[in-house]
């Protein structure tokens, strides 16, 4: 392995542990809603932040190390819960989702090519929307498979996120937006 490629894979766990640390962090910031026992959390939008910010692949992995370790018992997703124990719940598809939507928003946002501010808005607002609606389709499935619902009953649960989460992942955009405008090799190394 060249010098280069060991820097650039060192380089890459670092970014994905940072990430994952802060989806941890976020955990701490979770509204109650009522709706089916799903709470407003910030974890999500910074799901697809990571994608945006790293890339799909990154992405992914910042989102499978974030679930792993809460498979291991630590507490890491809102209110102190472990991944394993929201496994029983009824957030199971937002979990899918996060893994799905990293990788997937991530992938499209790198499409935009490095100092193309206009590409990188268009590229990065369509892939924060597919990541959303990845998160909400997934998320409606496992209310339906958990929580009992129809599936327009689960649809119509997530009605109470849906302006937070828009409001949310835009702010998102624009924190991928700066981060990618101080640091432009990030989108040249299309991982």
């Amino acid at each position: 392995m060249t010098t280069t490629t060991s820097r650039a894979s060192v380089q890459d766990l670092a970014y994905i542990a940072v990430f994952a640390a802060l989806i941890i962090v976020l955990a701490f910031v979770s509204v109650p809603v009522g709706a089916a026992g799903v709470p407003i959390v910030l974890q999500n939008a910074a799901i697809v932040l990571a994608g945006l910010v790293l890339g799909g692949r990154r992405g992914f992995l910042v989102a499978a190390l974030f679930l792993f370790l809460g498979l291991i018992g630590l507490p890491v997703l809102a209110g102190g819960r472990t991944t394993l124990a929201a496994l029983a719940g009824p957030t199971v598809g937002y979990l899918a989702g996060y893994l799905v939507s990293a990788g997937v928003a991530g992938f499209i946002a790198y499409r935009a090519r490095p100092r193309q501010r206009g590409e990188q808005i268009l590229w990065f607002s369509l892939a924060a929307a597919v990541g959303l609606l990845l998160q909400y389709t997934l998320g409606a499935l496992g209310l339906v498979w958990r929580a009992g619902l129809s599936l327009t009953e689960s649809i119509v649960a997530q009605g109470a996120f849906l302006v937070p989460d828009v409001a949310k992942f835009a702010i998102m955009v624009v924190i991928a937006l700066g981060i990618h405008a101080a640091f432009p090799d990030l989108l040249s190394r299309r991982k």
